[in-house]
């Protein structure tokens, strides 16, 4: 019994050493993974620490801070991860691009883009007209309604409910409405050494931010369901609700004794209609309309022609990504163009836009491959973002303050017409290179040819019926007098 309880202790001793290295290697091993997650966690805490004071920093730089512009930049920001998060909900619901169906599916796919426009001209615009003193509650009304109507349309989507058409459609023309709000109020806010150009491409710039967090977190979220990602859009919007309302107060229009008390009616006078504004806004529209067109017309011919006519060596979802990353450089390049310090002067840019924009497409139907359609979507992306910069800032400096919101609600109208048309063209076009981007070139020479005509030698004015036109600078004095 003496040597057993001597030889035990051995045993157990002689057992326990790997034990023991095995649990010190363990409690190395959880050292170093706590070590490494704190590390990883203060990383990222100060990487987001240094990309929000960069992002402060852009957005307050060269007087923003002081003149209020800073605040609505952010406030736009946060919308736009907002939209993105919808649209990520949308995408996989009852918007889904149906590239795999007939064309008569894609053409219904463009009416029903059309539909929320219906009331943004006619009814939308007007009304924000007459709001034009509370401006910061009618921006916030526009992310209120999205923000309910997103949570409604997530428990929608749950239930298979009727109503989520209807339900993505009132969030749609309240999206639409906010861009409008939004546009007539930059004015307000601009600093003293800040062009119109320069402001509308920063708040672009930090609208692509908010689109690339906004996509990628609700991207993210919609792999548990659709509703969850609608649920993210849902506080977002709340959050830029609250922005909404902390913009200064210079965005409202002040009520004075020189502020007419006759409300503006809803329904649009002769003098008011996109045909009879300034020579100046109707050339930039009309080129305008252009990068709509080509853009639309770009992403539906590209599914449909790659698929009859394939590049040798490149499958179709490599050219369709290639296209589109093209294109969203040439977003993000026309963004940096627009926010250089001295920005390019607005109507002589729209001209070189639209020779560039025919340009292109000549090249892609002649030379047809994967660098020329990388060309012309390069040149597409430019064309829409910074035409859609100096049209936003013609119609700023040449059209009253007291019209900016049904003006910019026609365009954002006609805009659309545009987009639909160029997308009608992609699915009646013969599927050849030639035929498509010819007939595209050639439309939008016809498109630059208008705009040059109305340029030089204005339209055709409707009569005034016995009414003598009042006079464009007697609408100018009488807003600087309203502001």
């Amino acid at each position: 019994m003496g040597d057993n309880d001597r030889v035990e202790p051995l045993d157990r001793r002689a057992a326990s050493g790997p034990t023991r290295r095995f649990t010190a290697g363990t409690r190395r091993v959880t050292q170093a993974v706590r070590t490494g997650a704190r590390a990883t966690a203060r990383a990222s805490a100060n990487g987001g620490r240094r990309t929000g004071q960069a992002f402060r920093s852009f957005a307050r730089r060269d007087g923003a801070d002081e003149s209020g512009l800073s605040r609505a930049i952010e406030m736009n920001t946060v919308q736009v991860a907002g939209d993105a998060a919808l649209t990520v909900s949308l995408a996989g619901t009852i918007f889904a691009m149906p590239t795999d169906q007939a064309r008569g599916a894609v053409a219904l796919f463009l009416l029903l883009t059309m539909a929320p426009f219906v009331l943004l001209a006619p009814l939308v615009g007007p009304i924000l007209d007459r709001f034009r003193h509370g401006r910061r509650w009618a921006l916030g009304t526009t992310l209120a309604v999205r923000g309910f109507f997103c949570w409604v349309l997530a428990g929608a989507i749950v239930e298979g409910s009727p109503w989520v058409f209807p339900l993505a459609l009132v969030c749609l023309v309240a999206s639409r409405a906010y861009a409008v709000a939004r546009a007539s109020a930059i004015p307000r806010l601009l600093p003293s050494g800040m062009d119109l150009v320069t402001a509308n491409s920063r708040i672009m710039i930090t609208g692509l931010i908010g689109m690339g967090v906004g996509g990628a977190v609700a991207g993210g979220l919609s792999r548990f369901g659709a509703e969850w990602s609608l649920r993210l859009a849902f506080a977002i919007y709340v959050v830029g609700v609250i922005l909404a309302i902390r913009l200064p107060e210079q965005v409202d229009t002040p009520v004075t004794d020189q502020t007419p008390r006759i409300r503006p009616p809803l329904r649009s006078r002769p003098e008011e209609r996109l045909r009879n504004l300034p020579n100046r806004v109707l050339h930039a529209l009309v080129i305008q309309c252009g990068a709509r067109f080509i853009v639309a017309f770009l992403t539906l011919f590209l599914i449909f022609l790659t698929r009859v006519n394939p590049i040798p060596g490149w499958s179709t979802p490599v050219i369709i990504g290639a296209a589109v990353a093209a294109a969203g450089v040439g977003n993000v390049f026309g963004s940096l163009l627009g926010n250089k310090r001295v920005a390019p002067p607005p109507t002589p840019t729209l001209v070189i836009l639209g020779i560039a924009g025919v340009l292109s497409c000549l090249v892609a139907a002649v030379f047809y491959g994967l660098w020329p359609l990388l060309v012309v979507s390069f040149v597409g992306g430019v064309y829409t973002q910074l035409g859609k910069l100096c049209l936003d800032t013609i119609v700023q400096t040449e059209v009253p303050e007291s019209r900016h919101s049904r003006v910019f609600a026609s365009i954002e109208t006609t805009l659309q017409l545009a987009w639909v048309f160029g997308g009608a063209l992609a699915i009646l076009v013969p599927l050849r290179p030639e035929a498509g981007f010819g007939a595209a070139a050639a439309i939008l020479g016809l498109g630059f040819l208008v705009a040059v005509r109305v340029r030089l030698h204005g339209v055709r004015r409707e009569p005034n019926h016995g009414r003598s036109p009042r006079p464009q600078a007697e609408s100018r004095t009488d807003v600087t007098s309203e502001a």
